[in-house]
């Protein structure tokens, strides 16, 4: 038995309902072998980008078992490389990993590449935004001048929020309060930003931390104009698609991200798995990991957030 089904929720026409299996684990849905495609999120869902949650390292291994080809999309800033040498220090075995594609690798190729005519126009040097403690991220080989004068900047660059990079390599730490006023000044010049990271927060030691997709939203709402990379966007849907080979009916996203991740999987036609224990846990009332949500409030948060998943489970459990 697949999980019980709850009463349906309206979906963006409002004369169908979508209804949602809720589902204690994966292992029925893996057996079954329906989806040939699994695109999995790492924040929420594999970790906490501290640890492992309970049980995710051994679910991915019986995943792999069941003939699941597994690629990790994610909202994360960084290199696709660095994502699967990450799980793979955090224990997840890297090679049961079709691959990885993230914000900040497409984010990277279409800087590099040029091709497209939105980049194609951006020009070379740019305000960057980044980390600090979660260690900065490298621009070498894209040809860019990082500069600190908003008057010299073509566009913003935003691959983290807690520094600001400077011309000489280094990043100088800033306060989110800090990097607003910066974007206040760029708004006044009219340049265009490219976020690498859509996401608003994201876990991290149960705790939430501020992502680069708030100062995208702060900037769009000063006037400016933003490129979102990747979820809940559908190129980087279709890119995992491609990589595997598959059409969107054989494939599921997993994610713990109504707005990215359902929302995501939703606009590119694919099923879609809800994890309960990541950024929404508080909003679902849910205090302790492994808890079920209700019915009422994951209809609730979905109706919200306009995002509708075919699965709902507490957490990437076997």
């Amino acid at each position: 038995m697949m999980g019980r089904c709850c009463s349906s929720i309206p979906s963006a026409n409002p004369s169908e309902t979508m209804p949602f299996h809720t589902i204690k684990g994966l292992q029925n849905l893996a057996e079954s072998r329906r989806f040939k495609a699994w695109f999995l999120d790492q924040f929420g869902v594999l970790h906490d980008g501290k640890q492992p949650y309970p049980g995710a390292v051994t679910t991915l291994e019986k995943l792999a078992t069941c003939g699941a080809k597994m690629v990790v999309i994610s909202n994360s800033s960084r290199r696709a490389s660095t994502t699967i040498e990450k799980l793979g220090s955090l224990g997840f075995n890297p090679s049961l990993f079709l691959g990885a594609i993230t914000s900040g690798e497409l984010t990277h190729q279409y800087l590099l590449r040029r091709d497209d005519p939105w980049f194609a126009g951006l020009g070379s040097s740019c305000i960057h935004m980044t980390w600090s403690d979660r260690g900065a991220i490298s621009l070498e080989g894209l040809g860019l001048q990082v500069v600190d004068n908003v008057e010299e900047a073509e566009f913003i660059l935003a691959h983290g929020t807690e520094a600001l990079g400077r011309s000489t390599g280094n990043a100088l730490p800033m306060k989110l309060e800090e990097l607003n006023k910066i974007l206040e000044q760029c708004a006044v010049k009219k340049i265009p930003m490219v976020v690498a990271n859509p996401d608003f927060v994201t876990v991290e030691a149960r705790a939430l931390r501020v992502m680069p997709g708030t100062l995208a939203a702060t900037y769009e709402k000063l006037g400016g104009e933003v490129k979102w990379m990747g979820k809940p966007g559908e190129i980087i849907y279709k890119s995992a698609m491609e990589m595997v080979g598959v059409d969107a009916a054989d494939c599921i996203a997993v994610g713990d991200s109504l707005h990215h991740d359902i929302k995501g999987a939703n606009t590119a036609g694919i099923s879609s798995a809800f994890v309960t224990c990541g950024i929404h846990a508080s909003e679902l009332g849910l205090d302790k990991f492994g808890e079920s949500a209700t019915d009422s409030s994951v209809n609730s948060l979905a109706t919200k957030y306009d995002a509708y998943p075919t699965y709902v489970l507490p957490s990437f459990t076997w």
